[in-house]
């Protein structure tokens, strides 16, 4: 039977935690020859400023008294960089969306995806929306099987941009 999950927004006590699944993520990604996030992107100090402004959700595997850190999302209320032509206040986007590798393919990607599409629409707000490196093709996959939509693909020197929305009002 598979753990009970949960998701709890992270506080400061969980910068280390969340730092180093990240990291973590980051270097199995890099080791596959799909290197994604920079060390400053999941950094000790930038994790520390985003979790400070309530940005990191995480999920909990297990109970309560030994739950163990299976996943981890950023979720915002504006999009500047990558979204740039999307007015605040109507949308909410999901970022560094990542799962401990003990527990791929156990529902924590799903379960973060409902826990930001729930938000978001308590929020009414109309769209959830991210956007990953467009050759993830397995990424895309889950992205899509989830109901998300491509928006549009948008180049980045060498590479592209992905993004895909997903309509949340009620």
């Amino acid at each position: 039977m598979p753990a009970p999950l949960r998701i709890e927004q992270a506080t400061l006590a969980d910068v280390p935690a969340v730092v180093t699944l990240l990291q973590d993520v980051a270097q199995w990604l890099a080791n596959a020859g799909r290197p994604l996030w920079g060390a400053e992107e999941v950094g000790h100090e930038r994790v520390l400023r985003q979790i400070s402004a309530g940005a990191y959700f995480m999920v909990l595997a297990g109970e309560a008294d030994g739950a163990q850190l299976a996943g981890v999302m950023r979720f915002e209320l504006d999009d500047p960089h990558y979204w740039p032509e999307i007015a605040p206040g109507t949308s909410a986007f999901v970022h560094k969306l990542a799962v401990r590798r003990a527990w791929a393919g156990q529902g924590v990607s799903t379960a973060l995806l409902d826990f930001a599409r729930e938000r978001a629409r308590a929020l009414q707000l109309s769209h959830l929306r991210l956007d990953c490196v467009a050759d993830r093709k397995a990424l895309r996959t889950i992205y899509e099987r989830f109901g998300f939509v491509l928006h549009s693909e948008v180049p980045k020197g060498n590479w592209a941009l992905a993004r895909y929305e997903l309509a949340v009002a009620s």
